[in-house]
């Protein structure tokens, strides 16, 4: 039976330094915010949302922020007590951090997420004027000599074209890139954009991309709106998929819906959209956890509003 399973990205901040790119929320966001430490999640709350990841049985897609929005030191910090807790090697999505930081890191991370966003040079350009792609490719050339696998993030429906499929392929070769994670563009309110992708034009990426790099880990990004394409995203090549509002819309319609759409396809899905675990099962999980007792508490408290939440009757 083909398995499939869910990441969710963990983001630490809702802050970037650079904030101009014109498809992202942050963009929206930057100059609402005056002080760019007040944009940072509480540890505590990030290390929470870990536990209850681990305990559904979801895999952290990378550890994610604007750019800028943290200290190397403080991110590293954060990165490996989400190592403790998930058991798992993290991916970074945290922009460019150069060689020595990454060395900080120690074997508490995979590999390092370039967001690339799209290969079309024009379309780059106008898309994250302050995001150059060098800095970003030399950083994943780094990873390669520290042993860390490469990733980078691609964004069907910014303006590329077919034709792109190509230079997609010569950067995954060039650069000896381990797992490309695709997104649908979704439109948010305050960007140019106005509509996502259709379903065929972002499964050709994902197919051609599957047929040419049969080893390849792919990721595919699907909305609450798209969810019906999910199955079709798994059968054009991709391994696994995100985006999901896994606690706001756990045991929801959504999430049920979820659930059905894989069983339907007889694709086995390892985690749950459904089945809250037992608050035991948390309490377990961070009393185990090698941190200080004031820290612990913390990390209890919030973990236990993400628990009410999955327990929340939802439609």
């Amino acid at each position: 039976m083909r398995k499939t399973w869910f990441e969710r990205a963990l983001f630490i901040s809702w802050y970037c330094a650079v904030g101009d790119c014109d498809y992202c929320y942050m963009s929206t966001q930057k100059k609402l915010i005056s002080n760019p430490k007040m944009a940072r999640r509480r540890e505590e709350s990030v290390l929470g949302e870990a536990v209850i990841s681990k305990l559904c049985g979801w895999r952290i897609e990378f550890v994610s922020g604007g750019i800028g929005c943290c200290t190397a030191d403080e991110i590293v910090g954060l990165v490996k007590k989400i190592h403790h807790i998930t058991g798992q090697r993290q991916w970074l999505n945290v922009g460019v951090m150069p060689k020595s930081s990454l060395e900080k890191f120690g074997d508490s991370i995979e590999g390092v997420s370039g967001s690339v966003e799209s290969v079309n040079p024009e379309v780059r350009k106008r898309a994250c004027p302050s995001k150059p792609l060098r800095p970003i490719l030399k950083m994943l050339d780094d990873a390669s000599s520290l042993g860390l696998k490469k990733s980078i993030t691609i964004i069907i429906g910014l303006g590329e074209t077919e034709e792109d499929i190509p230079l997609l392929f010569n950067l995954i070769e060039e650069h000896g890139i381990d797992r490309v994670t695709f997104y649908a563009l979704n439109p948010h309110e305050g960007t140019r954009y106005e509509r996502g992708p259709e379903t065929e034009y972002y499964l050709k990426w994902i197919k051609a991309t599957r047929e040419r790099f049969p080893g390849l880990e792919i990721i595919a990004g699907s909305w609450v709106d798209r969810l019906d394409e999910i199955p079709s995203l798994l059968k054009a090549g991709a391994d696994a998929f995100t985006k999901f509002p896994s606690i706001k819309l756990f045991n929801s319609s959504y999430a049920r819906r979820v659930e059905k759409l894989l069983a339907n396809e007889g694709i086995d899905f390892e985690g749950t959209f459904t089945r809250a675990p037992s608050w035991q099962s948390v309490v377990n999980v961070v009393d185990a956890l090698p941190f200080k007792d004031e820290l612990k508490r913390k990390i209890l408290a919030k973990a236990e509003q993400y628990h009410r939440l999955l327990l929340k009757d939802k439609k």
